[in-house]
Formats: structure tokens, sequence, C-alpha cells
């Protein structure tokens, strides 16, 4: 059974192959676009499909077109049509426009694969496929399931029990009670994107909740068993939303300062969030049970919270997939279909990030020379990595197949040394041109992450990158580049059968510096993750980068 899932509904749009209940491949399409995010969330395109992830995902299993069993698509128009009130719109005549878009969604789908897939389409519920990209993969026979976004058909929040191939939707928090879009308009007021709430979570550490504690209890307020945010203080009803600036003052402007009350409104933000979220987990284990929870939904990328909820749940195991954002539904809208086909699943069929394109050294080389540039070939490549990077050089690190979900894990990372001061601020203004503010992670070898950082409980998740975690005593002085203004780092652990030449290069630095972790970063500047070696070499000669290594192929800035 060959399955290909499409998230394109709202923005991170991307493809997955799953064959026979093993993810085979799965892309964003922003890596070939180089557009971020593939397209803005309009009302007039969850018909605009990503043709060139799909394109990937079916080269990579080999597969023609006309060989797919079903396709997966993550959003149900049918679900959409009978829970969702047109008036939640600022323009009720929104809804029409948006459902004629999804009504072509038919006709992209057979464009794309050449015939008509008739009753081969699925259409997944949003947050079902959301649910089934956590919990197919997370190995576990039975778990509470949690969901929480901006939207999905109707609904922001779900609270589902998965048992072997089943999950069984519980609770629903529909609109307006949506944390997601609590912090996309947030993110505006702090002078962001909407998509920016990476950039919240960072700013948060700067301020004192206490200062707006008070006005975001009247926003978002939790209950002993869940939440509610009052759409009517935000603004979400309107459409140039101006809620925040009466509760908080002036909104930063794009290129503003930043104020203390911005920092403030950030921390307060991030307080409210945790406790929202801890709020409906108490709800969550009562009506599901159980020891163990998957997390999906954007959400589920903020680090604090992940770390609080593994602290300070009742659950003991948690597993978040690497795409817990929109894109991760291409996953689980497979996944869900292939069980709902055949009612079987693969023990952890998805849990590698390691998913999208790979390029072999004459793919390298023609990249190579087609920018003019002279390589030399490396005898031992993360060694000699590892050594640039202790003598204080920034290193693209190009290697493998490239990760699925908006973290780079070791294949698509810049690399630098964690002890050094100017580190953080020289990858900030000369090469990622962003926010000051804006923290760095650490890559640490799992054996050694405990001696560093207090992990708290394990979970195979931890290889994310997606928990803050505290430094121990003694140690955040050795390694100034990656600690946030609130002592903690957002860690990866590296283990050397998940990615054994990540392994060999820190374990270099390790026995070189006597510190076992590096500084890792996105590659890219202000784009997309690169994606190809032609992208690595523009990103390092336009970022100023000291050395890329691309598989066993060096060039250095003198090349």
């Amino acid at each position: 059974m060959k399955i290909l899932g499409i998230n394109a509904v709202f923005h991170e749009s991307a493809a997955a192959i799953v064959v026979d209940g093993k993810v085979r491949a799965a892309c964003e399409e922003e890596r070939f676009s180089r557009v971020k995010h593939a397209k803005e969330a309009r009302v007039d395109n969850p018909q605009e499909l990503p043709e060139q992830a799909v394109r990937f995902c079916l080269d990579h299993a080999g597969l023609r077109p006309e060989e797919i069993d079903i396709v997966a698509y993550s959003f149900e128009p049918k679900l959409r049509r009978a829970k969702f009130k047109p008036e939640w719109w600022p323009d009720k005549s929104l809804e029409d426009v948006f459902l004629t878009s999804l009504e072509q969604v038919d006709g992209a789908v057979a464009k794309m694969m050449g015939r008509s897939m008739g009753r081969a389409l699925k259409y997944v519920p949003h947050h079902v496929a959301h649910a089934a990209s956590a919990f197919y993969p997370s190995g576990f026979e039975q778990a509470a399931i949690l969901v929480i976004d901006g939207i999905g058909e109707a609904d922001c929040s779900m609270l589902a029990r998965g048992e072997g191939t089943h999950i069984r939707v519980i609770e629903s928090l529909g609109y307006p009670h949506s944390l997601g879009f609590l912090w996309e308009h947030a993110s505006v007021y702090l002078g962001f994107s909407p998509y920016d709430a990476a950039k919240v979570m960072g700013l948060a550490a700067y301020g004192d909740p206490a200062v707006f504690r008070r006005e975001f209890a009247d926003i978002l307020q939790p209950g002993a068993q869940g939440y509610c945010v009052d759409a009517q203080a935000v603004g979400f009803e309107s459409v140039d939303p101006r809620g925040l600036d009466a509760l908080f003052g002036p909104r930063r402007a794009p290129d503003g300062d930043f104020l203390a009350h911005h920092m403030h409104v950030a921390a307060a933000l991030q307080e409210a969030t945790d406790a929202a979220v801890l709020s409906l987990l108490r709800r969550l284990e009562q009506v599901a049970g159980g020891e163990r929870l998957c997390l999906a939904g954007g959400v589920a990328l903020n680090c604090v919270t992940n770390a609080r909820i593994a602290r300070m749940s009742p659950f003991r195991e948690i597993f978040i997939p690497s795409a817990p954002h929109d894109a991760g539904t291409a996953i689980g809208a497979a996944l869900a279909a292939h069980c709902a086909q055949h009612g079987a699943r693969q023990p952890t069929g998805g849990a590698s990030p390691y998913l999208g394109p790979e390029f072999d050294e004459s793919e390298i080389l023609a990249a190579v020379r087609a920018a003019g540039l002279t390589p030399r070939k490396c005898k031992d490549a993360p060694r000699e990595a590892a050594d640039m990077v202790a003598d204080g050089n920034i290193v693209g690190w190009f290697q493998g197949r490239m990760e699925f979900g908006p973290r780079a894990l070791g294949n698509r990372s810049l690399l630098a040394d964690p002890r050094r001061p100017d580190t953080r601020a020289i990858l900030n203004r000369r090469v990622k041109r962003r926010e000051d503010f804006r923290p760095f992670a650490p890559s640490v070898l799992a054996e050694h992450a405990e001696d560093w950082f207090d992990m708290g409980p394990p979970s195979p998740s931890q290889e994310f990158m997606l928990f803050a975690c505290p430094t121990r005593p003694g140690r955040a002085e050795r390694i100034p580049a990656v600690i946030h203004e609130d002592g903690t780092a957002r860690v990866q652990i590296v283990r050397r059968a998940a990615n054994r030449r990540y392994h060999a290069l820190i374990t270099h630095f390790y026995q070189r510096t006597g510190v076992p972790l590096v500084l890792n970063t996105s590659f890219n500047d202000s784009e997309p993750i690169v994606c190809t070696p032609a992208h690595a070499i523009a990103t390092f000669r336009g970022a100023g980068l000291d050395a890329l290594f691309m598989g066993d192929i060096l060039l250095t800035s003198e090349t």
C-alpha cells in the first residue's frame, strides 16, 4: 500500500510518502521553492499543492504517480461545513471563498497525479492528522494525545486517546479558544510576522511576567481543567485587531526598538500559555488516562512549555515528533489513511527526522564546479570540522538526508564554538542578520547531556531540540554562546545510532576541548533552510561562512 500525504490547506505545505506503513520520505515545499512557509495562509489557496515536495517523495521512493494507491489530504471539507460558523470571520464572505477553493482540491490532485483519484482521495480531519503524526511514530501502544494549534476545521485544541491503530477523539475546544491565534496576534503586536512565535518565546526570557499577569488573566483564562480565550479582548474578530494595544500600550513597529513593556508582554504570554496547557493536560489525564502523552500542533514547538509539561504534567513519558506543526500533518494524514485501510502500523514508522533529500559526491562536485570554486576532499570530515569549530570558525555542515521539521538537527546546520562569548553576536549580526536577543541551541552528546543540563524525564523527542533545559551549576560559564537569558538552553541530544557523523564531530570537539557539545543553528540566512548543494554554496558565500563541509568535500573562505 503506497500512500501520498499532503498538507496544503493553510501554510507549511508539505508532502510525505508512506509505503506499507513506513514513512519513506517527507519534505516541506519551502525547501524547494525557497519561499518561507511555502505560501501565505489565505482563503483562496488550499488547492495550491506542494508539487515539488511531492515530486521528491515519489522519486525517493522510486514510484510513479500512477502507482500511488491513496492520496491523503490533511483537512476535511465536510467537517468544516458542519462545524465552522461564517460569522467567525471579520467578513462572512471569506468562508464562501475558502469552501470554493477547497472544492478545487480534487481537480488539483487529479492534475498532479495524472488521473482522478476518486474515492482514493481521502480527506483526513486536520487535528486527527496532527494526532496521527505523533501517536503512530511514538512506539506507544496506548497514549493520551493533545493537539494544540491555531485552528483545524473549526477546533483549536483536541483531546484524544490512541490505542493500537485507532485514535479516538474525546473532546475538542472550538473557536475562539485558540492559543495558536493568540500567539500569532502577539507576534504581530511585538513587531514580528504571524509566523514568528519562536521570536516571542525567545524575547519572553527578558521580561517579567508579573507586570502584565492580571491583564493576561482576562485574555487567557485557565480553569481547573482547561482554558478560555476572550476573542473580543484580543481582537480576533477585527480585520485590523488592536485589542492588545488597548491592554498593553503601543505595539512595536517591525523596525522599532524593543521596550521593556514588549518583553513583559512576551513573558506574561509564555507564563499564561504554560498554565493553560498544564490545565488542559489535567483534563486529558482524567478523560484519557495512562502515563504516556503524545503532543502535536504548532504550540508543541514551544520548548519552554514542553519543559513544563515534562516536569509538571501527570504524564511520565512524552513523545513529540520533529515536525509537530502543520507540515507534519502530511505524515499524519498518510499514516492515518494506512491504519484505517489495514488496521496495522509500524512500531516506530516515522520517528527519524532525516526524511528529506540527500546528494552524492558527484552531485556535490557538480554544484561546486558550477559555482567556480575549488574543492578539497577530506580524509576525516568530522574531525576536520571539529578542529575548525574549536579554532573559532563558523562552519556549514551539509550531510546526508535533510531534516523534516523546522529545526536543523545536524544535517543542514551551521556550527560554532559554544565557549566563545562573542559567537552569539557574530552569528546574529554577521551570518543570520537577525535580532540580538535570539538564542542558539547546543547539540550535546547523549552520553554527557545530564552532566551539563538538567534534562528532565527522558524522551526520544530530546533528539529534536524541543525542550528548554536548565544548565547544571558551574557549566553556563563555559558555554555562554548557547545559554539563554533565563539560564536554559534548547538542547538537542545526539546519539551515535541516530547520526553517526554528527556524533563523531562532537566527540572530536569534546576530545580537544573538554566540552561535549557544539552550537548548532539552522543552515540559512533569512531564507528557508538549505536543501541542495547549490543552496548551501549560495549561503556559504552570502553569509560569509569560514568553511563548508558537504559530505567529505570541503570549501573554505579562501577557496
